[in-house]
């Protein structure tokens, strides 16, 4: 009997592949179609409003709606050093329009928090690296350390009785510390706060002698001469402190500490969606005007690929969690 099919086998073969495909997930989704997007895009930030994360958070947030067409809107869930935020968007669907806009804290927390509600590595992935604000180790003006070779000398030939600061146990400014100790072979005793402004205020008031501080929570203090800058972490100078070394260029060849952030989604979200987002983050960073709102906060442009990102987290993440275990630095 002779069918009656008029479909040539070329036809027949190629629906068959694209049923294949699809089983595969091999299809671009509709949620990857060239209209995304076509309403205004969450950008979840685990921090409060006003901080130096958030002031860039927004001005990114900005440059990219204009890009992408749709208003990008910050959202800020703060708590829990950053975890409340990142399980958020980690359960959110992967649809492109609720991401993270996360800090160093995504690769702590696994080593700091015995639970997590969330699996960074597989309920997450990234979209690009963004800023970076560097490390500033800094003093009260009249504690008897002037420079960074005189915090060196102090900590070795006094051990425990050099005072530092902290925003908190597990924050980075508390193991930036800790992994500058451990580059010089030499430890000071740690004053944890409840946050950066208690300590900056213990800090100007002589309570403790040192902190090490994001550049853009330190700076407003440094201008006003109430604090007085004695290192940066980041491996060139910085441009509003050209007369201030860097830890690689004194006493820790090498070391660079940072408060970076970026741009992560939650995991499944269609690779066009990512690569969308990730071209508008590119081109949101290379605008001169973004460029001079982070100078004015001492802070760096760091675009970085998803690719790049990605094996950029895994680094980080290796580099802390080797210090943390050898520090028994534990968060409930």
């Amino acid at each position: 009997m002779q069918s009656n099919d008029k479909r040539t086998p070329t036809a027949f073969g190629g629906k068959i592949l694209v049923l294949i495909a699809s089983a595969l997930g091999l299809v671009a989704s509709p949620l990857a179609r060239a209209d995304y997007p076509d309403r205004p895009i969450r950008l979840v930030l685990g921090f409060s409003a006003g901080g130096g994360t958030d002031v860039l958070a927004r001005v990114i947030a900005q440059k990219m709606g204009d890009h992408l067409g749709k208003a990008v809107i910050v959202d800020n869930r703060p708590g829990a050093n950053g975890n409340i935020a990142a399980e958020l968007v980690a359960k959110a669907p992967a649809d492109g329009y609720t991401l993270l806009y996360n800090t160093s804290s995504v690769i702590l927390s696994p080593s700091l928090y015995a639970k997590l509600g969330y699996d960074p590595q597989k309920n997450l992935m990234p979209v690009g690296l963004a800023a970076n604000q560097p490390i500033v180790l800094v003093s009260n003006p009249i504690a008897p350390v002037r420079n960074v070779n005189d915090v060196v000398t102090s900590l070795k030939s006094r051990p425990g009785q050099l005072n530092y600061g902290s925003a908190g146990n597990g924050n980075i400014t508390h193991l930036s510390m800790l992994m500058f100790e451990d580059a010089i072979g030499a430890h000071g005793t740690h004053v944890p706060y409840r946050g950066e402004a208690p300590a900056l205020a213990d800090l100007v008031g002589g309570q403790v002698q040192i902190y090490m501080g994001t550049s853009a929570g330190v700076m407003p203090m440094v201008r006003d001469k109430r604090l007085r800058p004695l290192a940066v972490g980041s491996l060139k100078r910085l441009p509003s402190l050209p007369d201030v070394p860097t830890l690689d260029e004194t006493v820790a060849k090498g070391l660079e500490l940072g408060a970076w952030s970026g741009i992560m989604a939650p995991a499944g979200t269609p690779p066009e969606i990512v690569r969308k987002l990730s071209a508008a983050l590119r081109e949101a960073l290379g605008e001169k005007d973004l460029q001079a709102g982070f100078n004015a906060q001492s802070a760096e442009v760091r675009y970085a690929t998803p690719e790049q990102y990605g094996s950029f987290l895994k680094a980080e993440q290796a580099r802390w969690a080797k210090l943390i275990r050898q520090a028994n630095v534990k968060l409930e």
